[in-house]
């Protein structure tokens, strides 16, 4: 917790794209046409998102227009995803920071929000979409708990039961989480996925 009241979600999300950086280097060109939970994607449609999303937090860091850029990348090699996903999280990570980037309004899609509270909504975003590709490439490797915890923190916050999910909000409605689901698949199940194998 900083002396503002907030907890400063950098560092949750350098740990969160580190982990996303590691995954997106064990997907082989095979596995692309497969399907992931977020049953719009295919694994290569998903990795467009998260780099096209990547690049437009980006670009919020930076003091521009977020929403006028799309959140797919086009033109990318299917051997080409792990590079141009560290490209730009390491953009993110100079765009955000400066200190006074925690405390200045942005405009994301949600609304206009301080910096930690958007950045706090990617952290969600990048660690729900991580477990997506996890589950559609076989979970080559465990992922930290501890980044469920915040995104499922910040999850349970910004999209509450009592605020009805529509076609303006980017994930499904909550499922159940089974009884002694893991944390990933708690954070899973509010954000309305459900494993492939029971999908």
């Amino acid at each position: 917790m900083t002396t503002t009241g907030y907890t400063d979600p950098r560092p949750v999300y350098t740990r969160a794209t580190e982990q996303a950086a590691a995954l997106i280097r064990t997907v082989r060109p095979e596995q692309l046409d497969g399907p992931t939970p977020c049953t719009e994607f295919d694994v290569r449609a998903l990795l467009s998102h998260v780099v096209g999303g990547t690049r437009r937090i980006a670009v919020v860091g930076e003091g521009g227009d977020g929403l006028a850029v799309e959140p797919v990348a086009e033109g990318v090699e299917d051997d080409g995803w792990a590079a141009a996903y560290d490209e730009v999280r390491v953009r993110v990570l100079k765009a955000w920071e400066a200190d006074e980037r925690m405390t200045a309004p942005v405009r994301v899609p949600w609304g206009e929000v301080p910096g930690h509270a958007a950045l706090s909504g990617y952290v969600m975003e990048i660690v729900t979409h991580t477990w997506d590709l996890a589950e559609a490439v076989g979970h080559p490797f465990a992922l930290d708990p501890d980044l469920a915890d915040f995104a499922l923190a910040t999850a349970q916050r910004v999209l509450p039961d009592s605020r009805p999910r529509d076609e303006e909000t980017p994930f499904d409605t909550r499922r159940e989480a089974p009884e002694g689901a893991g944390r990933y698949e708690r954070l899973a199940a509010w954000m309305g996925r459900a494993p492939l194998s029971r999908a």
